[in-house]
């Protein structure tokens, strides 16, 4: 039997393809191609550059047990510009894939959301807060747990669904980290920092990351809800001061000002763990850690953003 992952050429999705074909399993991969990349691709399991928007999703559950599901538009601040592309991208994606899954009797499905469905919450947040999402990425996401949720109880399925805080390693292509260094390739000078600098969040090194949802496979619930993150905060200030170090360059910092750094964004984040903490899992890398690991790891990469000036 098989295990299908969706997005399994992007950031997370392929170091999740890696774990379980180290583990053993036979891994098939659906993936567009938009924001994922080929060379990400783990030699041993089979890519099929396929839309589940647009494809016959049916048509790939042959034989497969267990769906990872980790496609999704991940940029959180498109949806100000661009909603129409959350929502097919996250929630009707999501609908055609658990539709798929019905009708081919896959009972199984992990899903990755994020820490963005609680909105400005109470800190550290545990999974049984209140979910306000105040971005459309946010929404979409719990949108899609709920979908999930109820096909579980409808159609005898089970899940498990992690909200992550912000994930960073080796092939990241997007997010603060990354941003910074592009802006300081172009312009080694200066760095624009969306906001004031004092967005204090946490992040999570992807290898973390990995071994907390596989860790939350233990728990045997209908639907199974994790938040994973590190258990401190790092302020976007101080990650420009890593990312310059890094780089060894000495800019002016210019900031744009205000609380938040783009419509929809939580400028204070950090999750409470200890749920799955009870499963033996722990993360061995704080916010500081995972970004200079982060950092390095984007530096020193061979992919096609190295190619950029």
């Amino acid at each position: 039997m098989a295990v299908l992952v969706t997005g399994g050429a992007g950031f997370i999705g392929s170091h999740i393809v890696d774990r379980l074909v180290n583990n053993g399993k036979d891994v098939i991969i659906l993936d567009n191609l938009s924001s994922g990349i080929e060379d990400y691709v783990n030699k041993n399991a089979t890519l099929h550059v396929a839309d589940l928007m647009r494809d016959d999703v049916v048509g790939f559950m042959g034989g497969v047990e267990e769906v990872w599901h980790i496609a999704a538009n991940p940029d959180v601040r498109s949806g100000s510009e661009d909603p129409q592309s959350i929502y097919e991208n996250n929630i009707l994606a999501t609908y055609r894939l658990l539709e798929a899954m019905r009708r081919t009797h896959v009972s199984r499905i992990i899903f990755t959301s994020t820490s963005t469905v609680y909105g400005e919450a109470e800190i550290p947040t545990p999974e049984d807060h209140p979910t306000i999402p105040i971005s459309i990425y946010g929404a979409s996401k719990l949108a899609c747990e709920a979908l999930i949720a109820s096909y579980c109880h409808t159609f005898d399925m089970q899940a498990w669904i992690y909200r992550f805080a912000n994930v960073i390693g080796k092939r990241s292509n997007h997010g603060v980290i990354y941003d910074f260094i592009m802006k300081l390739r172009h312009n080694p000078g200066e760095l624009e920092i969306l906001g004031d600098g004092e967005q204090n969040k946490s992040y999570i090194y992807i290898s973390d990351c990995i071994d907390g949802m596989f860790h939350g496979l233990k728990a045997d619930d209908v639907v199974n809800v994790f938040n994973i993150g590190s258990e401190d905060q790092i302020k976007v200030r101080r990650i420009a001061e890593i990312v310059c170090e890094e780089m060894k360059v000495n800019p002016v910092f210019r900031f744009t000002g205000g609380r938040r750094g783009w419509k929809g964004d939580v400028p204070v984040m950090l999750l409470s763990i200890e749920k799955l903490k009870s499963l033996g899992w722990k993360p061995k890398y704080s916010s500081e850690q995972a970004v200079r690991l982060a950092t390095r790891d984007i530096l020193a990469s061979n992919s096609p953003e190295r190619s950029l000036p």
